[in-house]
Order: structure tokens, then C-alpha cells, then sequence
């Protein structure tokens, strides 16, 4: 490996450019009056650095100055589930703060490695996957040893080098952050955009040109609404239902027929058909509970977040029935079409409507059958719900289109730190200055003292 490292750089185990190993310590108080701030799992982010949205405080006679940490420090979680084992951060902040027994403090030697160097080092493998054979696994836990990390190679440029190269990859990686920040901006965007469209749509608005060439006599009389628009209860165009699911112990699910529970949607359809889950059934339940193409399911039972959600059932592979926390029913299509109803039933202004009759407890509310069929519904004609449902589909589509763009988009940008890593650790992030100290000769002093024992800290 040394013979491809640029000139004047060479290799280290962790062992060899640290000062100290320290395991931090466990504490069943948490959010102690005047305690000592103790970082934890949560508090290292999967980006290389610190998370500190939830610090908790724990006595401050469990927190001797061994656990103390201090600018420059490197915590690296040695005990987490296998594919967090290995993140790790830098340590960069004023007071006082100690760590718990889920993590590993190291302190590099600072005239060997610069601490934010370190970091990155560590974060690259713990990328790529290099301490995945190393850890010792139990039921959803694995931990990293001690000789496993000390032991783990380093690249070692130049110490002056190692800092230009953190200065230049804190640059870089900012406007990587900027560029993350602004995709994560895009989907609260595409969530507006559909609700406008729906609201839109149900109000008339979509459809105003439409209806001026294609003039109709009839009136209402409803000023809010277009003159061939009317507002009905829900229930008025409702030809079967509202029936409330079935419901099975755990212990009958496994195998038998497909069935739609509550997780299985969320934009007015359902999600994924072959990730349904089965149930046993008597032939009398599939027949009461059997789902049909164009059948609407509106969520009874829920959070308040999630209650009245509504799926259109828009083509069936197989026999399927829904459970007991939603309702089922089916319209009469000749006054209004399945899929303009359930555009209406997602829009801001239908599920107000669902959700007006409520009854809320602790952290769940419900609606009921008669809730439901008392919803006010803005009905256009059919001919006009069809050109909604076209325009709607089409908008529709080209938000998905943006939703396709945006995925590339963030896997590209998730990318970049890492190829930005990898150029830094392979000497091709800056030039080189041939006055800096080679750190071959830097370790070459280092290692004629004795390094960090694996037995105990120093």
C-alpha cells in the first residue's frame, strides 16, 4: 500500500498515531439538573459529525476526567446495529462533555495527525465497509473491538499537508451540505404542488377554461361553486357502504388470501400489491370482505395525521380483503366517477369533511360510518370529473417525473463525499509542497516510542 501513496506520505496503524483510547461509560439517569452533557449514538450523525438535537445530562460523579473530551478528539460508535457500527465524528465543542459506553474517544497525537484528518479516515472505511468483518454480532447489536480499531491502517500525509487537506474538504463538503439541504426542500415542494392541484381541481378552478367551451345550462344555485357544480352528502352517491374491514388475531396471519391494512397507502392507492400481507380465512369472510376494482377504502381508526386517508382500488392481481380499520365502499358511477372521488377524498377540503365529526382520544382518532356519508362532496358533471381526472393524471405525472429526477439527483449528490474522500486519501485533493515534513520520517521518531497500549488506556 505505501509504494501508492504519493511522495512523502506513508501508513499508521490507529494505535500509532493516537495518545489515547478511552471507552466511555454507561448511565441509567438521564436529563440530570446540572449534570455533565454525555453524547450517545444518537449524537454522532451518519455524516461525520456531531448531532446534538438530543443531549442528555447524567451525574457528574459518573463522569470522571478520563471521560472528559476536548477539541480535537475523534468518538467513533464501536456498539450499535452492524451497519452503524464505525460512524464516527470530530469533536470540536467549548464545555464540558463526556461520552457513553457506546462509544470510543480517541485522541490523536497532535503533532502526528490532525484530529479532523482522522475523522474522515475512519469515516471512509467505516464507509466502505472495512470494519464489517471485524465486529462480534448479537441480536440486533454489534460492537467493533478494541484491537480491531487500533489495528485498522491510516493513511499519514505530511501533518501540513493533512491540513490543507481538511481545509479544502470542509470547503467542498459545504457545498455538498448546501446542495443536500436544497433536494431535501424539493419533496415539501411536490407535497404542496399536489394539494394545490387538488385544490384546484375540486373547486372548479382546473377546469374553468374547459367549461367555457363546453357550456352547460345546468345551475346550483352555490355561489362558492361553478354553476353546474353541486355539493352533496357523500352518502347520497354511495351504492354500497360504507362496511367497516375484518379483523384477525396475528396468529392467522402468514398465508391465504392478500389483504389491504392500513400502512399499505398513503396517496390515494395502494402501494405495493406483492408486499401485502396474508391472512387464513373462512370462505364466508372472503366472499363479506372482498375488495373490487374501482372500491374505496377510507381509514377509520388512526393518528389525527392519517385519519381518513383514502385508496382507490384500481386494479386487483388476485383476490383481496382490507381490515378492520378502514371502510369500504362502492359509488354509483353514474353520477361520479371513482377516480375523480378519490381526488376530491385527498384534497385539503375532503378530508376536513371526513375528519369534521372526529372523535379523538390519547394519540388516536376516528371517524364513523355516518361520518363518512355525511361528508360534503363538490360533484361537477361527468363529463367535466373526466377532464379533471386527465389534467389531474397529467400534472400528476410530471411531479412523479421530478420525484424521478430529484432520486437520481440525491444519489449522485449522496455520492460525492465519499469520491471526495477517496481523491483526498489518494493524494489527488491538493498539491503537494515538497518543504513539509514527509510523515515517514515524522513516524519514524513517533514510533521510537511506545504506542497506545491495546490493553488499557493511557
Amino acid at each position: 500500500m505505501s509504494d501508492e501513496l504519493p511522495k512523502g506520505w506513508t501508513t499508521a496503524s490507529v494505535s500509532e498515531v493516537i495518545e489515547n483510547f478511552q471507552p466511555g461509560f454507561a448511565s441509567g439517569e438521564k436529563n440530570v439538573e446540572g449534570g455533565v452533557s454525555h453524547l450517545r449514538m444518537n449524537n454522532i450523525g451518519l455524516d461525520g459529525k456531531l448531532v446534538l438535537d438530543l443531549v442528555r445530562t447524567v451525574p457528574e460523579k459518573l463522569a470522571k476526567p478520563r471521560h472528559d473530551l476536548s477539541p480535537g478528539d475523534v468518538l467513533v460508535c464501536t456498539t450499535n446495529s452492524g451497519a452503524l457500527v464505525g460512524k464516527c465524528a470530530y469533536f470540536d465543542l467549548p464545555g464540558r462533555y463526556a461520552f457513553s459506553n457506546h462509544l470510543t474517544r480517541l485522541r490523536p497525537k497532535r503533532d502526528v495527525v490532525d484530529g479532523r484528518f482522522l475523522r474522515w479516515n475512519l469515516w471512509l472505511h467505516w464507509k466502505r465497509g472495512v470494519f464489517d468483518d471485524k465486529c462480534k454480532h448479537w441480536v440486533n447489536q454489534s460492537t467493533l473491538p478494541k484491537d480491531a480499531l487500533l489495528e485498522d491502517e491510516v493513511v499519514v500525509p505530511p501533518l501540513a499537508e493533512q491540513r490543507r487537506i481538511v481545509a479544502k474538504l470542509e470547503t467542498l463538503l459545504g457545498k455538498v451540505d448546501a446542495s443536500q439541504q436544497r433536494l431535501a426542500k424539493i419533496p415539501v415542494l411536490l407535497k404542496r404542488f399536489r394539494q394545490s392541484v387538488l385544490a384546484a381541481a375540486c373547486s372548479g378552478r382546473l377546469t374553468a377554461d374547459w367549461r367555457e367551451e363546453n357550456p352547460t345550462d345546468e345551475t346550483d344555485g352555490d355561489t362558492d361553486l361553478p354553476g353546474s357544480w353541486k355539493s352533496v352528502e357523500f352518502g347520497e352517491l354511495i351504492n354500497d357502504g360504507p362496511q367497516n374491514g375484518l379483523y384477525k388475531p396475528a396468529s392467522f396471519y402468514g398465508d391465504g388470501t392478500m389483504i389491504v391494512r392500513i400502512d399499505a397507502f398513503y396517496d390515494g392507492a395502494i402501494a405495493a400489491w406483492d408486499e401485502l400481507k396474508r391472512v387464513r380465512l373462512t370462505e364466508k369472510e372472503r366472499n363479506q370482505f372482498a375488495l373490487r376494482n374501482d372500491d374505496i377504502l377510507v381509514n377509520r381508526v388512526n393518528s389525527p395525521k392519517f385519519l381518513g386517508k383514502c385508496a382507490l382500488v384500481r386494479k386487483l392481481k388476485e383476490p383481496c380483503v382490507y381490515e378492520s380499520n378502514m371502510m369500504r365502499l362502492r359509488l354509483d358511477t353514474s353520477r361520479a366517477l371513482p377516480n375523480y372521488a378519490i381526488l376530491y377524498l385527498q384534497s385539503l377540503p375532503g378530508l376536513v369533511e371526513l375528519r369534521k365529526n372526529a372523535k379523538h382520544a390519547v394519540n388516536q382518532s376516528s371517524i364513523n360510518q355516518e361520518d363518512v356519508k355525511a361528508a360534503m362532496f363538490n360533484l361537477p358533471p361527468l363529463s367535466e370529473q373526466q377532464e379533471i381526472v386527465r389534467r389531474v393524471e397529467g400534472l400528476f405525472g410530471l411531479a412523479d417525473q421530478l420525484e424521478e429526477r430529484l432520486a437520481k439527483a440525491r444519489g449522485q449528490v449522496e455520492k460525492l463525499t465519499p469520491s471526495l474522500l477517496a481523491r483526498a486519501f489518494a493524494g489527488r485533493l491538493v498539491p503537494q509542497d515538497p518543504t513539509d515534513e514527509p510523515a515517514d520520517t515524522l513516524l519514524s521518531r513517533i514510533r521510537a516510542k511506545p504506542a497506545v497500549q491495546k490493553g488499557r488506556s493511557k
